[in-house]
């Protein structure tokens, strides 16, 4: 079935099913396929559930006419949604990069929808089946896309480009993560880069953090015609500076050339978003946001999913920043607590995963790092981490472990930095601190 006819059903079906477990009324079920699951065995029990029609590929399964045979429905599903893209004349903004791609796309999300119809990538639906699905879901009332694009091997995000053909990009940063899929650093940077590829073969426009060298020297490599920057030093189009991270961020910004800052207070914790509100708001001056929508947006932005989000519990203040965790994240956590003010830090982290042969070097280059902040007790969890016993540290296995030692030694009137990759279950340690 070609593309322009599976849209056909599509039109008259916008919402899109992949699980039996959460049907939508009158949607179309993708009978996708997993390395434990075969969704063409579950394609009946979708059109029981609800679903209009279903999608498979193994013609074992069709009995009647509400069964449409591909030839691979996960192609199919990347088909349909690059010709609901070739239909949505507005602009793309394609996000992608090793730490903060999805705070980031959230805050310009959340700048952009002063003015606009705005739809984003929910949640994490960054990879091969997420992107579609985000692509499908954009209505002809959309104004703006924001689209999160994540990769753990080489050619992902230029496959994924090609599904959701962005008029604009933005690479937040390059760093030590899924170094077993991408085999080395020089990999992450292909891979990342794959994104300015696009937009200098397509006349796209790149918003660059120009004082990040690494960035710098990628997009310089490149022919990409229309470049706006952002950052700290006087040469950006818009230049930015922290003012106060106590722990929440405060922040003063300007447009280049304006002699008049504009600051705005927000929800969010860690220096290291600082560049995340920068790229939104340079965004938003691009789009044509006026000073005072653009702030509004970013003050109104409330963390959540444990990303850079901080609870006050009934004993201590947390920093909940355990969605995930890479070398680079980690170290910039660790540097921010460095400097906040506090009169009693713990650090509590948990092993980072998918950093290959360099796992071993990476946690104990952490460890050292998470020995040299002043804090009252450092705890570091998991078997990467397990190799590295010294002093100075309480070190443990499991998370199990470490909450047990909690429970048992608790901890009161600290600022905590909660930090993990999401394996580790970390949410199971916040109600005992």
């Amino acid at each position: 079935m070609e593309p322009a006819s599976l849209y056909a059903y599509f039109l008259k079906h916008p919402a899109i099913s992949t699980d039996t477990r959460n049907i939508q009324p009158q949607s179309l079920f993708f009978a996708l396929k997993g390395e434990h699951f075969n969704g063409n065995a579950f394609a009946a029990e979708a059109l029981e559930k609800g679903a209009s029609y279903v999608i498979i590929d193994e013609a074992q399964y069709q009995t009647d006419d509400r069964f449409l045979l591909v030839p691979d429905v996960l192609t199919a599903l990347h088909d349909l949604a690059r010709h609901h893209r070739d239909q949505l004349q507005i602009p793309f903004i394609g996000i992608t990069g090793t730490n903060g791609k999805t705070t980031t796309k959230e805050l310009i999300h959340a700048v952009l929808s002063q003015q606009f119809n705005t739809y984003a990538t929910k949640g994490n639906l960054n990879n091969h089946i997420g992107v579609p699905l985000t692509i499908l879901s954009i209505s002809r009332q959309t104004e703006i896309a924001i689209i999160e694009m994540g990769a753990n091997h080489i050619g992902e995000i230029a496959f994924l480009c090609g599904i959701a053909q962005p008029t604009h990009g933005l690479i937040t940063n390059v760093g030590k993560a899924h170094l077993e899929g991408f085999g080395s650093f020089d990999g992450v940077k292909k891979a990342k880069g794959e994104l300015y590829d696009y937009l200098s073969a397509h006349r796209g426009t790149l918003f660059l953090q120009h004082d990040n060298p690494l960035l710098r020297e990628m997009a310089a490599a490149r022919d990409i015609e229309h470049i706006i920057t952002y950052g700290y030093s006087p040469d950006n189009q818009l230049v930015g500076e922290l003012i106060a991270a106590s722990p929440l961020l405060e922040l003063k910004w300007a447009s280049s050339g304006s002699t008049a800052p504009h600051r705005v207070r927000t929800q969010l914790t860690g220096s290291y978003n600082t560049e995340n509100i920068l790229a939104a708001a340079c965004i938003g001056l691009y789009f044509g946001l006026s000073p005072e929508k653009i702030n509004q947006g970013i003050a109104g932005y409330q963390p959540n999913n444990n990303r850079s989000q901080l609870t006050k519990t009934a004993h201590n203040t947390v920093i909940r920043d355990y969605y995930n965790a890479n070398a680079s994240s980690m170290a910039a956590a660790l540097e921010n607590l460095r400097m906040l003010k506090g009169d009693k830090k713990v650090v509590i982290l948990g092993d980072m995963f998918e950093l290959g042969e360099d796992s071993y070097e990476e946690h104990g280059k952490i460890a050292a790092q998470a020995c040299s902040v002043d804090a009252s007790r450092i705890i570091l969890v998991g078997k990467a981490f397990y190799q590295h016993r010294h002093t100075g540290a309480e070190f443990y296995a499991t998370t199990e472990e470490a909450a047990e030692a909690l429970r048992r030694h608790p901890i009161q009137g600290a600022l905590i930095l909660l930090k993990a990759s999401r394996g580790m279950a970390f949410e199971k340690l916040v109600d005992i601190l």
